[in-house]
């Protein structure tokens, strides 16, 4: 799963361009809200954050209130980022990449965490080896930009780019 950081800029770049959030701050809680959840499979629809199935998640589940879309909008960001920004990664080496780009990602997306977040966001110096920050904000902006609606159409199409998977290492 990609960082809280990465999460809730989503979240904000998202609600700044588009016009289908009533209530920014649930739409945040709801964008964090996946990760609280244990295990991760109840939440993610799927084995793990990597194996997110968007189409379990809307068989089982209406996208009609501003947490629910934020909860979507988090789906949305793990199924893309294990499917579409990353190849392989190991854990050790990603949570420590997010670890070295929050302080950056904070700053340049003037990122506010919700409370409950804060105890869980570390930051370090060092070089990524994953993730860089270009990658980062590569993410952050690509999936912001998309509309919830449209991928929730394409999804229950079954659209090939929403349900193939990588294997993973």
């Amino acid at each position: 799963m990609p960082g809280y950081v990465i999460h809730v800029a989503v979240a904000q770049e998202y609600f700044k361009k588009h016009k289908n959030i009533e209530n920014v701050k649930q739409f945040i809680e709801g964008t964090v809200e996946p990760d609280f959840i244990k295990p991760k499979s109840l939440s993610h629809y799927g084995k793990s954050p990597a194996y997110t199935n968007l189409k379990n998640f809307l068989d089982n589940n209406q996208i009609n209130s501003s947490f629910q879309k934020g909860f979507f909008v988090h789906l949305i960001t793990d199924y893309l980022f294990y499917n579409h920004y990353i190849e392989k990664f190991s854990r050790e080496d990603i949570y420590n990449d997010y670890d070295i780009l929050n302080g950056k990602l904070i700053k340049k997306y003037n990122v506010e965490l919700p409370q409950r977040t804060k105890e869980s966001v570390f930051f370090k110096d060092g070089e990524t080896k994953i993730l860089s920050f270009e990658l980062a904000c590569k993410v952050i902006d690509e999936v912001s930009n998309l509309d919830i609606e449209t991928v929730r159409k394409e999804v229950l199409e079954n659209k090939e780019k929403w349900t193939k998977y990588k294997n993973l290492i």
